[in-house]
């Protein structure tokens, strides 16, 4: 087993969860922030669009069973990279779409895939590909949230 990590943001972090957590490979996901400058937020911090964080989900998964370049895939397919600081009526900077890169293979595939996913929408992919910094996992609540609550949530 090669264990890998993806990080993205891309709105409600309940949401990607969800949804990776469908992905054969996929080992674990974890919420929280990233790309900010607060240390240790909170997510009502978070929310206040203060501390320059992103909900986000940070993913170990078996390279052996899924490539980075099918989980860029799954990204763009459950929600909208058109739309800046926003996804259905979240909005703020917290909702942003964007990729954490880990490395330069990271970074170029995914910039790869944002020029061949552009063919696919009107409006231009504003999702941003920046350096992964550290990651918070959010608190111990908002884990596995729609699956805790047997509910699920649609951008």
């Amino acid at each position: 087993m090669k264990k890998k990590k993806a990080i993205f943001a891309g709105g409600c972090f309940w949401h990607i969860q969800e949804e990776f957590d469908k992905v054969p490979g996929v080992i674990k996901t974890t919420v929280g922030y990233t790309g900010g400058t607060k240390k240790k937020p909170t997510y009502e911090e978070v929310s206040s669009k203060k501390t320059g964080h992103a909900e986000a989900i940070e993913i170990i998964y078996d390279a052996d069973k899924v490539s980075y370049g099918e989980l860029l895939a799954k990204f763009f397919s459950i929600h909208n990279p058109t739309t800046k600081n926003r996804q259905g009526f979240d909005i703020g900077t917290n909702y942003r779409s964007a990729i954490f890169y880990i490395n330069d293979g990271q970074k170029k595939l995914a910039k790869a895939t944002i020029k061949k996913y552009q063919e696919s929408f009107e409006k231009p992919i504003v999702t941003e590909i920046v350096p992964a910094t550290r990651f918070y996992p959010a608190e111990e609540h908002h884990q596995k949230y729609n699956e805790k609550r047997g509910k699920t949530c649609k951008i």
